[in-house]
């Protein structure tokens, strides 16, 4: 099963790497002149020193800033003299260290106070430090994380968080991070993407791996006469196949047979339906889905199983005839089309998550403005988002043209293939042509064995909560 690469780890600091939440909770006693009670931890905990001094100062009267002032130096008095490292707090640093996997600091405390302790746990053990001074926003919104993030040029769906307070938590959550709960002072629930324990003792690199979500990586290709057109035209499908490493390929065109074979020598498992559409996939294939009874245009689905999910792929083909961009009236047959396609919406289940793939014979709205081009409008009313747009929202800079790699001017170079989604996430989406193909008719030694280009997309789905 293929999980997202872990590629780096963002911890915040106070009760997560070291015990300072219990200094921060004597600070804030020591200035408010009074004990604090339960009712008090959400004005408190994991908040900024701005914050908790706007709440005194709401409550005594005393100027916000004369109390931050004072948070600031009760606080830093404490650190200084009695900073302590979390139970297995450097132990999973150095263990980060030795695997070379990033860390960040990520923290509401103010720079003076995070820099304070990184001298005593050794700033070299990280690569970024994001403190409140450093963005417009601090935790609970995303803006920390996504700094961090940035500032280690990763993305948060491929991190893990590690998080000690339900504000920190939030903020983590809302940049798209994983999250590991180490609460500290107050409770945090387990739930979907959080994994919620005791201590970091015990805790491995391997086992942060395991919350990370699972990757999807589909596939649209339309094999052109199921590849017949090129010479070894098996062999350089599966050499495509390996080497963009995708897990479900949704194809058209198989000729009823290339699904089957494909999936044999890949050793996948698969779906063929009618005589021009399969769908082949690393993972187990748990369910077929729609009209057994399906002809050369129309579309076929298979529920997959993705780690403790289930995802709906479907392959769709629509009519080939009378194509917008070269007729005189330019939407005289994409009714036909969008008829082809409401009949597939129809038979797709209203549970998320579902991928529709396939080529739909029609530009899009999205690339086109000037036409409100119907086939992918109707997907779009029906709750589907074009990845490819999603990760390539500039049409003039990424047309993503799929029509054609061998079929040059005077031939509309369009983007007719699509990987809709509804209910996942994109990480990335492209076209893939391997080699240089040569244009018709002088195909059949071509590496790339169609005569469209191939759309791939990576999704990510999230895991549940689990242990580590």
């Amino acid at each position: 099963m293929n999980r997202l690469p872990l590629q780096a780890v963002l911890f915040d600091m106070d009760g997560t790497l070291v015990d300072t939440e219990r200094l921060w909770w004597e600070a804030v006693e020591q200035v408010a002149g009074r004990a604090l009670t339960e009712a008090d931890r959400p004005e408190v905990l994991g908040r900024p020193v701005e914050y908790t001094a706007a709440w005194l100062a709401a409550i005594t009267g005393t100027p916000a800033a004369d109390l931050a002032e004072t948070l600031h130096r009760e606080f830093a008095d404490r650190v200084r003299t009695g900073i302590v490292p979390r139970p297995g707090a450097l132990a999973l640093l150095d263990a980060l260290a030795r695997e070379g996997v990033p860390t960040a600091l990520v923290t509401a405390s103010p720079r003076a106070v995070a820099d304070t302790v990184l001298d005593a746990l050794g700033a070299d053990r990280f690569a970024v430090s994001v403190t409140a001074d450093d963005t417009p926003h601090t935790k609970p919104a995303p803006d920390p994380y996504l700094a961090a993030c940035r500032a280690l040029g990763v993305d948060p769906a491929v991190c893990v968080a590690v998080e000690d307070t339900e504000t920190g938590v939030a903020s983590a959550e809302a940049a798209g991070c994983a999250v590991l709960a180490v609460p500290s002072l107050a409770p945090i629930e387990a739930a979907p993407g959080r994994t919620v324990r005791d201590s970091l003792e015990g805790v491995t690199v391997d086992r942060l791996r395991t919350l990370l979500p699972y990757r999807l990586r589909v596939m649209t290709w339309n094999l052109w006469y199921g590849g017949t057109k090129v010479r070894d035209h098996r062999a350089k499908q599966l050499k495509v196949i390996a080497e963009t490493d995708v897990d479900v390929v949704a194809l058209q065109e198989t000729y009823g047979t290339a699904a089957g074979e494909l999936a044999e020598a890949l050793g996948w498992h698969h779906h063929s339906a009618g005589p021009n559409l399969g769908i082949i996939s690393r993972l187990p294939i748990t369910a077929v889905l729609g009209d057994p009874d399906v002809g050369f245009y129309g579309a076929a689905g298979a529920r997959i199983a993705v780690g403790d999910q289930e995802v709906e792929v479907w392959t769709a083909h629509l009519d080939a005839e009378h194509y917008g961009p070269y007729e005189s009236e330019p939407l005289a047959h994409e009714e036909v089309r969008t008829v082809q396609l409401r009949d597939t919406l129809r038979r797709i289940s209203g549970a998320a998550p579902v991928v529709l793939a396939g080529d739909f014979n029609s530009p899009s709205h999205l690339d086109r403005p000037d036409v409100q081009w119907p086939v992918t409008k109707a997907a779009e009313e029906a709750g589907f988002e074009d990845s490819y747009r999603q990760a390539n929202p500039d049409a003039v800079r990424d047309p993503g043209h799929t029509w054609s790699p061998v079929h040059a001017h005077p031939e509309p170079q369009d983007r007719i293939d699509f990987v809709l989604h509804r209910g996942l996430r994109v990480l990335d989406s492209r076209t893939y042509v391997s080699g240089a193909p040569r244009a018709w008719p002088d195909v059949e030694d071509n590496d790339w064995p169609s005569d469209h280009a191939a759309v791939i997309t990576t999704f990510s789905l999230g895991s549940g909560p689990g242990t580590v």
